[in-house]
C-alpha cells in the first residue's frame, strides 16, 4: 500500500482524543482495532465492482446492443474522468491550505488556537487520504471502462457518431419495455413505451423508403451512363 494512503498515524494520533467522546473501555477496543480498521479503510468499495458494471449498469434490457453498451462505457469513463480532474483540483486546493495552516501554527502564540489549528491540521490530513483513496478507486473504474469499450467494439457500429447506433437500439429497448407491460401497468407507463416504439418504427420505416428511392435513382443513372 501506498505510505500516502497509509492512515494508521492518523487514527493512532486520534486514538488519544477519543476520550472526549467515548468511554474508556471503548477507547482501548479501538486502539486494538487500529490495524484491522485501517485495513477495513484500505480496502473498503468505493465505487462499483467489474461484477456490478457488467449487471447492473451494462444489463442486456436497457442496452441490447454492443453499440449502445460500448457508448455507456464511453458515458460512464467521461464521468470518472470529470470528477478524477475535479478531485485533483480539490486536492491540489486542500495542499495550499494545509501549507498555510503549518504556516499559521508556527506563528500563533495562543495555545488555544495553536489546537484549533492543529485539529484543522490534522482533518485536512485525513480528507487528503480520503481523496487520494478516491482517486485510485476512480481511476480504477476508468481503466474498466476502457476494457469494457474494447470488449463491446466489435467493428460492425461507428464509433464516432453516437447517433448511428441509437435507433436501431432503442428499438430494441423499447421492444424490451413492451414485453414487460402487464395488465397492472399504468396508462401513462403504456402510452409513453406503445407511443415511443411506433415512433421508432415509423422513423425505421421512412428511411427505408427514402434509402430505397435513393438506390433507385442510383441505379437509373448507372443504367442511363451505359
Amino acid at each position: 500500500m501506498s505510505e500516502k494512503r497509509n492512515i494508521k498515524e492518523l487514527v493512532d494520533k486520534e486514538s488519544d482524543n477519543l476520550h472526549n467522546i467515548l468511554d474508556p473501555k471503548d477507547v482501548t477496543d479501538f486502539k486494538n482495532m487500529v490495524d484491522e480498521l485501517r485495513d477495513t479503510w484500505t480496502k473498503k468499495q468505493i465505487f462499483r465492482t467489474e461484477t456490478e458494471m457488467r449487471f447492473s449498469v451494462l444489463n442486456d434490457m436497457k442496452y441490447p446492443t454492443k453499440a449502445s453498451k460500448y457508448w455507456q462505457c464511453v458515458r460512464e469513463q467521461n464521468s470518472y474522468l470529470e470528477n478524477l480532474m475535479s478531485l485533483s483540483f480539490e486536492y491540489r486546493r486542500d495542499k495550499v491550505k494545509l501549507e498555510k495552516l503549518k504556516q499559521k501554527l508556527e506563528k500563533e502564540r495562543d495555545p488555544l488556537e495553536k489546537e484549533l489549528i492543529q485539529i484543522e491540521i490534522d482533518e485536512k490530513t485525513y480528507t487528503k487520504a480520503n481523496m487520494q483513496l478516491t482517486a485510485k478507486d476512480r481511476m480504477r473504474e476508468i481503466r474498466l471502462w476502457s476494457q469494457l469499450k474494447k470488449e463491446n467494439d466489435d467493428g460492425t457500429f461507428n464509433k464516432q457518431d453516437v447517433n448511428q447506433h441509437q435507433l436501431e437500439s432503442y428499438h430494441k429497448i423499447m421492444i424490451n419495455r413492451k414485453d414487460t407491460l402487464t395488465a397492472g401497468s399504468t396508462q401513462p407507463e403504456v402510452f409513453n413505451i406503445l407511443g415511443q416504439l411506433k415512433s421508432i418504427e415509423k422513423i425505421k420505416k421512412e428511411q427505408l423508403l427514402q434509402n430505397n428511392k435513393n438506390n433507385n435513382i442510383t441505379d437509373k443513372k448507372d443504367t442511363d451512363d451505359k
